[in-house]
């Protein structure tokens, strides 16, 4: 389902979940927008991923946006998680989010399309509008990052 897609690229990207559902609508609007341009040889989840990103970015450069809300709740369920593991498995994803705020945007982006969503490297280059070695690098670098600050992270709450 392309809006799930889309609303957890957001959340991925660092859109906050209250505001989650006007920027999901928002990413719609867009791609409603340029459906003419669609190429359909291509797949759709990067060329979505590409108005998400883009849309994210701009949801986070607002300058209203920049301030935190401490004690946020994080809505994201997964379904299906048997009771006893729900509480391990909000930490795991709570601490990939954590972590994937420690990166830069662009970076971000190409991770979370290469390594979450498996999108190929070339797909990815076409819709973030960069040559394939800059996608490369960018991952490389995000890989470091997001070891790094997992490492952080798990240090910090006494978790090995």
């Amino acid at each position: 389902m392309p809006a799930a897609y889309v609303w957890s690229s957001l959340r991925r990207l660092g859109v906050p979940a209250a505001d989650l559902e006007d920027v999901t609508h928002d990413v719609f609007l867009q791609v409603h927008r340029r459906l003419g341009q669609y190429d359909a040889s291509r797949p759709v989840r990067p060329w979505l991923f590409g108005f998400a990103y883009r849309r994210a970015s701009q949801h986070r450069r607002r300058a209203h946006r920049r301030h935190e809300i401490p004690g946020e709740p994080d809505t994201a369920t997964h379904p299906g998680v048997p009771p006893d593991r729900q509480l391990s498995v909000q930490e795991d994803r709570k601490l990939v989010l954590l972590a994937l705020e420690a990166m830069g945007m662009d970076r971000r982006a190409v991770f979370v399309l290469h390594e979450i969503d498996q999108v190929p490297m070339s797909d990815i280059a076409t819709s973030l509008g960069i040559p394939v070695n800059t996608a490369y690098s960018r991952l490389r670098i995000a890989r470091a990052e997001f070891a790094v600050a997992v490492r952080r992270l798990r240090v910090h709450e006494g978790r090995p």
